[in-house]
């Protein structure tokens, strides 16, 4: 199960995800979403566990609770929405 885990710390490490989550159950990956320029964390992360029921014991315990002076927001994660490309853009032929 793949859940959603907002409103993390600055200081917050993907171990200390990890350990948090691993109270429940198999945590298989966690993964905090960084900034690509700088390399500080967005706030937010996404946690795989390997059984539905513990994750959504999980999301039951920890949403709205504090982790790291933060009260985290903790949900089941939506699928990414696909995107056909480029949208109805066209392109007009003008010569010069």
């Amino acid at each position: 199960m793949n859940i959603y885990v907002g409103n993390l710390s600055q200081e917050t490490s993907e171990t200390k995800l990890r350990d948090l989550f691993a109270t429940y159950g198999e945590v298989e990956t966690a993964k905090i979403i960084t900034d690509s320029l700088t390399g500080f964390s967005k706030g937010f992360g996404f946690v795989e566990m390997s059984s539905k029921k513990e994750g959504e014991k999980a999301i039951d315990e920890l949403n709205s609770t504090v982790f790291e002076s933060s009260t985290i927001v903790v949900n089941e994660a939506r699928k990414k929405p696909t995107h056909s490309g480029g949208g109805n853009f066209k392109f007009n032929k003008r010569s010069y």
